[in-house]
């Protein structure tokens, strides 16, 4: 039976010892945490019963493993044997009670622990629980130490890899928490063949175990198949199990296994991130999960320690303002403290990426196109063309987001669930997860005849990918990535262009949009932009009905008011405040037949769990068509100062010149400019390939992906 941390070594905490008391990254964090857990203790000890998640139980569980996880390193730095005994106290609170409570009852699809109302949750006590007991079983007795391991460490193994099976095997997040736990609490109570299982599965003939996780789940590039919500979700068990492995396997070499996906998966998913730090909502996911989760803090230290200490990982490290409280975030403080005396460290910049989908990289992928104005402000442009995501997925392939000035220009709604409000269905997903947030016409992207991508099949959804078309960002002044999603409507390609332009006329970064839907017969196309804040002005008449009906009846359509609607032939402008900015909207289609709707979410929602937001819609009805947009950001707007500033912007027209199978030719004017952009619509496009299409008996010749002509008003060419 092993006394010793799992995670430190006797000289790793002398000189973690060090840091206490200094204003380092490694003290601040040693004060933070000595704050909280003295904070925690100060309250009676409490193991209680039963609980839904975010219930009183269920927070009092998650504090209890939260404040025993710390209190244990604090132990080992601090040598004060307050921190031990409370570890020790309440673990032997739980050896009396776990095996008395029974299973709580299982109320949807996800199995039941005997703490938790969802095994998810015991997997995550387990972990950080059994990370806790390493540090101070040396200050138990062999009695103590042998009933905490046989009434809570056994009992909790023996149900992840026998009664739950199916989640322990699962490669998913939930397989994830899983193996991590059991490998953890395997090395804590010196039962190797836990590990073993942990790592390589309970079947090696099986897809199953931590090599098949990370094999299955990340890409190449890192990117999680769910998105970055539940890779931040992920990432903490993930990096805690290999750091296991690090140290007790050192011959699986996982900082290295599979090219390093594992410090891959963290660059992944920082360069995710948004300027301010916020994670988009891609699939299931809160609007407002940031770098700032300790997942990350942990991720960011372990990536430091094992791959990388740039300039990049510094300053993530500077934002967060902490470090993991382990030796690899002391190397993170340090290397900190190091280069702050020889220079500013500045706020990370992440470039732009695309990162591959699928084990072998070749599911699609999803682009990040980053560009910075002239005062610094960073606009990035999000599009979707991977894979759909599992079962929290959403039906939303070549969906796109904006974000500059702080904020979401063009949003993602994200979940529909208030996690861990318990009046709120038990803090869990909600109804109307499945029947809005994940439906097409709740994203920014084109829907078909008031349907769903893939009609909302998961299976059907899970077996296709966005195509890459292109993907080029080494100009400072244009940077665009176009793909296609053919097989996601019977009878219907789909190809999606988007471009970022820098005018020196225009105070940000122009996004330029093309998406192109090629079908038979007639049909309806609504291509919907979700937008947040006040609108400012139209160039079109439009209905505001005193009387609101539903946008339709199905796939997220009947949850949509239809507030307001008008004709718009020609080009539509639609242009709204949000917070001090304002952003034009000017929007066309080739059929030249356009109707804008505005709708707000939260019809037929009789518990009110939709958010109330707002959207416009421009819809088209005919064959093959080509809507092509910009949104322009400019201005500002101060209330409280009654300041107003350029509320109008400089773009005035967007036009469809022509579009086929060998291209799609648009024309953007403002009031200095006139941009001519042709884009290749041939999916075996190459650098040299040489494009040509004839519009009006005048012929356009271009090589390569696309084209762009900037000429000023008197057509001289800038």
């Amino acid at each position: 039976m092993t006394t010793q941390p799992i995670l430190l070594t006797a000289e790793e905490i002398n000189e973690l010892r060090k840091e206490v008391g200094r204003d380092t990254l490694m003290g601040k964090t040693i004060a933070k945490n000595v704050a909280q857990v003295e904070r925690f203790m100060s309250l009676p000890l409490e193991v209680p019963g039963h609980g839904d998640g975010g219930s009183y139980e269920h927070n009092r569980h998650k504090d209890n493993y939260t404040y025993m996880n710390i209190a244990g390193r604090l132990f080992l730095i601090t040598e004060e044997q307050k921190y031990a005994d409370f570890v020790t106290a309440l673990l032997e609170e739980y050896a009396d009670k776990y095996l008395e409570l029974g299973f709580q009852v299982q109320k949807n699809t996800n199995p039941t622990g005997r703490i938790f109302h969802q095994i998810l949750n015991e997997h995550g006590w387990l972990l950080f629980t059994s990370i806790a007991y390493s540090c101070v079983a040396s200050t138990m007795t062999e009695a103590q130490r042998q009933r905490i391991i046989d009434r809570i460490f056994v009992p909790m193994i023996e149900m992840s890899i026998e009664k739950y099976s199916h989640r322990f095997d699962h490669i998913h997040n939930h397989g994830v928490w899983a193996v991590a736990a059991v490998g953890a609490c395997a090395v804590a109570i010196g039962k190797p063949e836990y590990l073993e299982m942990a790592v390589y599965g309970r079947d090696p003939e099986a897809s199953s175990g931590f090599l098949d996780q990370v094999s299955n789940l990340f890409a190449p590039s890192g990117y999680y198949l769910e998105g970055p919500y539940y890779s931040r979700f992920t990432i903490r068990p993930l990096v805690l199990l290999a750091e296991v492995i690090h140290r007790h396997m050192p011959e699986v070499d996982i900082y290295n296994y599979k090219n390093g996906v594992v410090g891959n998966t963290v660059q992944a998913l920082l360069a995710s991130a948004y300027p301010n730090g916020v994670f988009p909502a891609m699939n299931d996911a809160s609007q407002s999960m940031s770098i700032a989760d300790m997942g990350v803090q942990v991720a960011v230290s372990i990536y430091g320690a094992h791959y990388s200490l740039d300039d990049n990982i510094l300053g993530m490290a500077k934002i967060q303002d902490g470090v993991w409280m382990h030796p690899c975030g002391l190397k993170v403080s340090r290397a900190y403290e190091e280069a702050s005396a020889e220079r500013t460290i500045g706020m990370p910049f992440w470039p732009s990426v695309e990162l591959n989908e699928g084990p072998d990289g070749d599911k699609g992928a999803q682009g990040f196109v980053r560009m910075q104005d002239k005062n610094g402000d960073v606009t990035q442009l999000v599009m979707n063309y991977g894979q759909h995501g599992m079962g929290h997925g959403h039906f939303d392939t070549l969906g796109i987001t904006l974000f500059n000035r702080g904020h979401e220009v063009l949003r993602e709604y994200g979940f529909a669930r208030w996690i861990n409000v318990e009046p709120k269905f038990g803090g869990r997903y909600l109804p109307e997860n499945p029947s809005y947030a994940r439906q097409t016409i709740a994203h920014n992207s084109v829907t078909v005849d008031e349907t769903c991508q893939n009609y909302f099949d998961v299976d059907r959804a899970d077996s296709v990918h966005g195509l890459p078309h292109f993907f080029q960002v080494n100009d400072d002044n244009l940077k665009g990535m176009s793909a296609f999603a053919n097989d996601h409507h019977d009878g219907f390609g789909q190809q999606r262009s988007v471009f970022l332009l820098n005018l020196d006329e225009l105070e940000a970064p122009l996004l330029i949009d093309l998406y192109r839907v090629v079908g038979e017969g007639e049909h309806q196309y609504d291509y919907s932009h979700q937008y947040d804040g006040q609108i400012i002005r139209t160039n079109f008449e439009y209905e505001a009905y005193k009387e609101l009906e539903t946008l339709g009846t199905d796939h997220g359509y009947q949850h949509l008011w239809k507030v307001a609607a008008g004709e718009a032939k020609e080009t539509a402008l639609v242009s709204w405040l949000q917070d001090n900015s304002y952003h034009t909207w000017l929007g066309t289609s080739s059929n030249a037949n356009g109707e804008v709707i505005f709708t707000r979410s939260g019809a037929n929602d009789p518990s009110f769990n939709l958010r109330s937001e707002p959207s416009f819609i421009l819809r088209s009805r005919g064959e093959s068509t080509l809507f092509a947009s910009v949104v322009e950001t400019h201005g500002y707007f101060n209330e409280e100062f009654e300041q107003s500033v350029n509320a109008r912007g400089r773009v005035q027209d967007i036009r469809v010149l022509a579009h086929n199978e060998t291209g799609s030719a648009i024309e953007i004017t403002t009031q200095d400019s006139i941009v001519t952009m042709l884009v290749s619509n041939q999916a075996d496009v190459t650098e040299s390939t040489v494009n040509q299409i004839i519009i009006n008996d005048k012929t356009f010749n271009w090589t390569g992906h696309y084209s762009v002509e900037v000429k000023t008003q008197s057509q001289e060419t800038i």
